[in-house]
Formats: C-alpha cells, structure tokens, sequence
C-alpha cells in the first residue's frame, strides 16, 4: 500500500522549532518532487510551504516561512524533513506532505497525500 506518514508536529512556543518528516511506504521517493502544505483553522483551502524536486537541487518556499524553513530529502532513508525555526503563532496549521512525479509546486502536481501533522505555536 503507498503511503506518505507525517511526524514531528506538536505544541511549540513562539521562537521555537520543530522539525517535520515525510516517510514514505510502498513506494520510493527518488526523483519524486515533494512538498508542504498547510492549512490553518478555520481556512478552506491549503498554502503551500515548501517543495523540493525530485533531484534535491530545486526548492520552493512561500514568502512568509523563506529564512525560517529549510526543506531537505534523504532518499537513503525514503524521508523528507521540513525543519521549522522561529516559530510564529500565524504557522499554526495541519501540515500535510505530498509526492508527485511533475515539476510544479501546486496541489494539482501532488497525487499522494499523507493525513497531516499538527502544529500549534503558542505561549
């Protein structure tokens, strides 16, 4: 069964970090392009975050996390990470992860999904 399972989310405090993962089961992420959405409460629709391609040389970020989220992939380990730092309580969100084999960074490039992760900042 393909599957992508997120970690890693949870309650933080404003200036903290956490850092997500992506894994991967029945199937390899290698040459996947993958990427985070976002949807926060009480929003309809999902932000994307950040993707990276298939070969790990391009990534993606959305203006409000850019110098505060690193995306990376370790296709050893069937993984990708979202590393979060300098929290804000406007990135409070269910953080979902998906894979997808075109070139773009929109939800429509994405076939696979995980349930989402999540991530609340808050003192």
């Amino acid at each position: 069964q393909l599957q992508l399972v997120e970690s890693g989310g949870g309650l933080v405090q404003p200036g903290g970090s956490l850092r997500l993962s992506c894994a991967a089961s029945g199937f390899s992420l290698d040459y996947k392009a993958i990427a985070w959405f976002r949807q926060a409460p009480g929003q309809g629709g999902r932000e994307g975050v950040s993707c990276i391609s298939g070969s790990g040389d391009n990534t993606m970020y959305a203006h409000s996390v850019k110098g505060r989220f690193t995306i990376s992939r370790d296709n050893a380990k069937n993984t990708v990470y979202l590393q979060m730092n300098n929290l804000k309580p406007e990135d409070t969100a269910l953080y979902s992860c998906a894979a997808g084999d075109r070139h773009g960074c929109s939800e429509a490039d994405f076939g696979s999904w995980g349930p989402g992760t999540q991530v609340t900042v808050s003192s």
